[in-house]
């Protein structure tokens, strides 16, 4: 017998659980389905654990500069492994907490790989053979997304590494090539530069971070080459060759000219593919794009009823809060709550490298592609007295304005903590706040948060500190 529920939900990371966890407060019974780990990539191989090493580097950074602050610090020194290890605890915690919520929600957990055999239906097999079959009205897709490899060359975790394992490694490289510089790869860019690699970046693009605000890759790009790393824009990877003790690249410049250099390990992060293979889409017809990517409408239900997916395996951007929330959309939809759509533009994003970048809604190039006649404000960190009490004065914070109505279109920032200052401006836009309110909001002094203020002001020609 098939064991029945209102809802079954197909992975667990950020958004499966979230959406589990909120279809068991609507009072549905709920199973979830995982086949490694609770908490998904995220948790366990993703955003947290990544954020663990990168604290300890940026830890590591702040005791060699320790003469800057008044201080003293001798024989300084980086143990990798205890750095893993500290990562790798801090990955299991939240795998525990997660845990705990499922059974705190009453939550029934399915470990095994998960398979549509039919409308509502769902297989999932354990990691003994073993087959449970279970059925619901509505089943929520959420099984994430991997690396994607280089074509002719895939990762093998001794000399080519995805971001699974650079978290891991069995030895801390001397020579590192990174390949794409989005926000997995700039990050563990930072990182292993801050740990002692000498490393260089490649990125096909015309400029590194493309998805982010050209003022911001321009700032970034000579930061991170201002700290010893090197980078290679408008670049390509003609060939490349993984031997027992390196990786020989053959990488062409925006010359044209190609130059072989060896290193000793190659991080390979050129996007992802999303997890549907051997779903059972197909055989129930399911919409997917040319990519692989599941087709939803704003209530991120399929074109089969009472099949939903959220999270990476459709649209982009492909962030872990994102997923949360489209969880949480899917969930109210099904109970028939009428949620609203999330309005993409609203969505932030964050890149926690050395120094920080995030940013949310258009960038002034697309702001003035969409049409928008734009007001365009820029603060930076050396006019704010906290950044300068914090030894933090490098970067920016620029807001983007539309000049006929006064609507807030993105802000885009780089520097210390300003992953923790964007959401001001995100529920800003959520709110659909004018440049009016927030001329008129007061913000503490002395915080970063003042430069958030004073960027509005600028666009606007009222800047008070510069």
């Amino acid at each position: 017998m098939a064991e029945t529920y209102d809802l079954i939900v197909l992975g667990s990371g950020p958004g499966g659980y979230v959406a589990a966890i909120r279809a068991a407060q609507l009072g549905m019974k709920t199973a979830i389905v995982e086949r490694e780990n609770l908490g998904g990539i995220c948790l366990n191989w993703g955003c947290i654990p990544t954020k663990a090493l990168l604290r300890s580097a940026e830890i590591f950074h702040y005791m060699q500069h320790a003469k800057d602050y008044g201080l003293a610090a001798e024989k300084i020194s980086a143990d990798l492994e205890a750095v893993v290890k500290r990562s790798r605890g801090v990955a299991k915690q939240l795998n525990q907490g997660v845990t705990h919520l499922m059974k705190k929600n009453k939550i029934t957990v399915h470990m095994g790989t998960g398979k549509l055999t039919g409308k509502g239906k769902l297989s999932v097999t354990d990691k003994d053979g073993k087959a449970n079959e279970l059925t619901a009205k509505n089943i929520i897709l959420a099984t994430g997304a991997r690396a994607r490899d280089l074509p002719n060359l895939p990762a093998d975790g001794k000399r080519v590494w995805t971001y699974r394992h650079a978290m891991t490694p069995a030895e801390m490289p001397g020579k590192l090539l990174v390949i794409g510089s989005g926000a997995i790869g700039i990050e563990f860019a930072s990182f292993y530069n801050d740990m002692g690699a000498d490393v260089t970046v490649v990125e096909m693009m015309d400029r590194i971070v493309p998805v982010e605000d050209a003022d911001v890759s321009a700032f970034l790009e000579k930061s991170l080459t201002k700290q010893g790393m090197k980078i290679k824009t408008s670049a390509k990877i003609d060939k490349i060759e993984a031997g027992a003790s390196g990786v020989k690249a053959s990488i062409s410049g925006k010359d044209g000219k190609a130059e072989t250099t060896e290193f000793s390990h190659v991080i390979v992060a050129i996007g992802i593919l999303p997890n549907t293979e051997d779903l059972g889409l197909k055989e129930l017809g399911v919409k997917v794009n040319d990519r692989g990517f599941l087709e939803t409408g704003p209530d991120c239900k399929t074109n089969v009823d009472g099949l939903y997916a959220i999270g990476d395996i459709i649209a982009p951007p492909w962030l872990a809060h994102k997923a949360s929330h489209e969880g949480v959309i899917a969930v109210e939809a099904i109970a028939g709550n009428h949620p609203h759509a999330m309005d993409p533009r609203n969505i932030p994003g964050c890149t926690y490298c050395h120094p920080q970048i995030a940013s949310v809604g258009l960038t002034e190039a697309k702001a003035k592609e969409a049409g928008y006649e734009v007001k365009v404000g820029s603060f930076p960190f050396i006019g704010n007295g906290k950044a300068i009490a914090l030894g933090e004065a490098e970067g920016f914070i620029k807001t983007v304005f539309d000049g006929k109505t006064g609507e807030l279109l993105g802000a885009h920032m780089i520097g210390a903590e300003v992953t923790e200052l964007i959401q001001g401006y995100t529920i800003g836009k959520t709110l659909e706040t004018t440049e009016a309110e927030l001329m008129e909001t007061v913000f503490p002094h002395p915080t970063l948060s003042e430069m958030m203020h004073e960027s509005v002001l600028g666009a606007y020609g009222k800047a008070l500190h510069i």
